[in-house]
């Protein structure tokens, strides 16, 4: 009995103090002004509603994944829902990065027993599914699933034109559809931001050297000066952490629910 009461108030003060006291004091400290938002999840809102959080990124596609012209475009994301849902990623419940190396066909778009790209530049002879526009393709089966190591009877996806249909999800192809979103040349480099994933699949932010190159994109889809949505893009442009960590950066969700405000 000596041993048991002692033991029994032990677990009940214990319970009470870091059970339910230290959660209230915590969830006091939170609703600090300067600490409350963040605490509730820096939710972003527009005209008295939600829409999403300045933390966890989200993708600007229509319905059919397609990126819309007019939003700024997030960084590409891993973390896909069920089928049925979204391809866009920013699934919150699936964190994730591709974990793909490298040398990975899947990433890279090099399929091998073949060769991608000739010593000249041209497409090699002995990968048939590339062309002259797209020498990295990786074909992919009536299912939409990529096609790595070809085998004889392979049936693939095409086109209506004939054309095979290639893996949007290697670097390679999203580099082809950044430059063909922003209307780029072949010469200017692609920020490797705007082509691979996050580790975590919903980080929120992007290089300034890609919010630049979609700023003339997004004020033409708009009809607004491409000056205008630059100083936007400054004004939402984070420094370094402490000052030394990492690069700038800009946050995508502020910043289009910035230019959506300009028109309302």
């Amino acid at each position: 009995r000596r041993q048991l009461v002692p033991a029994v108030l032990s677990m009940i003060v214990f319970t009470v103090v870091l059970g339910l006291g230290y959660g209230l004091l915590v969830t006091g400290i939170a609703q600090i002004p300067g600490l409350k938002d963040k605490a509730d999840g820096s939710i972003v809102e527009r005209n008295g509603r939600q829409v999403g959080s300045s933390l966890i990124g989200q993708a600007f596609v229509d319905r059919k994944g397609n990126a819309i012209p007019r939003y700024f475009q997030s960084r590409p994301s891993s973390a896909v829902g069920a089928a049925g849902d979204t391809d866009a990623g920013y699934d919150p419940t699936l964190s994730s990065g591709s974990n793909l190396g490298p040398s990975n066909p899947l990433l890279v778009g090099f399929i091998p027993g073949f060769n991608s790209v000739a010593r000249n530049g041209s497409p090699s002879k002995r990968n048939p599914f590339a062309s002259r526009d797209d020498p990295y393709c990786v074909p992919v089966d009536r299912k939409g699933e990529p096609v790595t190591s070809p085998t004889a009877g392979q049936r693939y996806k095409r086109t209506s034109d004939g054309e095979f249909v290639c893996d949007p999800n290697t670097v390679p192809q999203r580099v082809l559809a950044y430059r063909a979103l922003n209307r780029l040349p072949a010469r200017v480099e692609v920020p490797v931001d705007a082509v691979t994933a996050s580790a975590s699949g919903l980080d929120p932010d992007i290089s300034v050297a890609n919010a630049r190159l979609q700023t003339k994109r997004v004020a033409g889809e708009r009809g607004i000066p491409a000056a205008r949505v630059r100083k936007l893009v400054d004004d939402h442009t984070s420094g370094r952490d402490l000052g030394i960590f990492g690069e700038k950066t800009v946050n995508v969700l502020e910043l289009n629910v910035a230019l959506d405000e300009l028109a309302s």
